[in-house]
């Protein structure tokens, strides 16, 4: 069983928190996957740099003859603002890492340096540092670019780390184990007019704040209560001033669900609202309604590897294998469409900044978990590329 050396734990860290201090938002990761590829180099794997823009692919090829496991880190930043005063926090204004990926990156840096460094691993590992995942488009990228047709990849695997679940715990499950997100934009025309005279014109923002109300009747009152669906209305901008009747409202937001009929389901619902809301009204509706992220789905047998190499490594009970699903989204779902795959939950910590939520300013990943992560791809590439 693989555990990090002091040595390689400090290059972890190290590693992190440079990462950290320097983020870099989605397609735009140019120090990042200079770091990540001249750390590759140096570890003696076959680096490409073709691959999805920014991204940055590892090849560990120490026997061709067997089968090859991709595993993946996502690399970008959030255009949050850091409001924490640690010695590492962000140098970039406006941008940090508020959601691990700086974490992600670091582990699976650990694990491709000491599987390079390891004699006896006789394994073929496809280490995809990916761009982009907070849009969505760097998981596409990659594919659209010709990674699996370029590479015979049997089996993908990525983690994310959790905040509020205990430090040495995992949990994944079989078939959902993320949703997918919707985005939707929603326009109103009106007539506007003077605030003084309503009756005169027409009231955008009235007839906005209706639909606001009317949306959230559909995860309540047309959802099957036994499925899971999350509409949440973000935005809400209009043209309206102190003394003037807005003549344009935009509503934005987004709904999560975890099978294709509930989503259909709320798209179909939210259009006949916002259409005949605005017909009520005699106003103009337009309505965008698109699917962003579709939902990860775990397939059987990379589920079972993922299960079996947690509890061989750290014990049976720190994995809960059947753990509720996700209503957060994640683009590892294209990769999953490609070949088999699975995503696992890693545990932050409980206390503190490392349990904070994902994207909070004051959100910090956890070093000590960077060994954990790292032990696990270490021994899955033994336990499966090694058949």
């Amino acid at each position: 069983m693989y555990l990090p050396t002091e040595s390689l734990k400090q290059d972890m860290v190290n590693w992190r928190r440079e990462i950290h201090t320097y983020p870099e938002l989605g397609f735009n990761e140019i120090r990042t996957s200079q770091l990540v590829a001249d750390l590759l180099t140096s570890f003696g794997l076959k680096v490409y740099k073709q691959f999805g823009k920014t991204a940055v692919i590892g090849h560990l090829e120490k026997n061709s003859k067997k089968k090859i496991i991709a595993i993946r880190a996502d690399m970008d930043a959030l255009p949050i603002t850091e409001e924490t005063s640690l010695p590492y926090k962000s140098q970039k204004a406006g941008i940090m890492h508020a959601c691990g990926h700086d974490g992600h990156t670091a582990t699976l840096l650990g694990a491709a340096k000491f599987l390079s460094e390891d004699r006896a691993f006789d394994g073929n590992v496809i280490f995809i540092f990916q761009p982009d995942e907070e849009n969505g488009g760097g998981a596409k990228a990659i594919i659209k670019d010709g990674l699996f047709k370029q590479f015979n990849i049997s089996e993908v695997y990525a983690l994310h780390n959790m905040p509020g679940m205990p430090v040495g715990y995992f949990a994944t499950r079989e078939n959902n184990i993320t949703a997918s997100e919707s985005a939707f934009e929603i326009e109103l025309l009106s007539k506007g007019g003077h605030s003084a005279l309503p009756n005169t014109g027409g009231d955008a923002l009235l007839i906005a704040s209706q639909i606001v109300i009317a949306l959230q009747t559909i995860v309540s009152r047309k959802i099957d209560p036994r499925k899971n669906a999350v509409l949440s209305i973000t935005e809400f901008v209009t043209n309206g001033k102190k003394n003037i009747l807005a003549s344009k409202a935009t509503l934005k937001g987004d709904t999560r669900c975890l099978d294709e009929g509930t989503k259909n389901i709320i798209e179909k619902e939210l259009k006949k609202i916002c259409h005949g809301s605005s017909k009520a009204h005699n106003t103009t509706c337009k309505v965008k309604f698109a699917t962003n992220f579709p939902m990860t789905s775990n397939a059987s047998i990379p589920t079972r590897n993922i299960t079996k190499c947690v509890r061989n490594t750290f014990g049976n009970k720190n994995i809960d294998s059947n753990c509720a699903p996700m209503l957060f989204s994640e683009d590892f779902s294209y990769l999953t469409a490609q070949v088999p795959g699975c995503f696992v939950l890693i545990g932050n910590g409980t206390e503190g900044p490392n349990a904070e939520p994902l994207h909070s300013p004051q959100f910090d990943f956890n070093d000590d978990i960077l060994t954990l992560g790292s032990s696990l791809w270490v021994n899955l590439a033994k336990m499966v590329s090694s058949k």
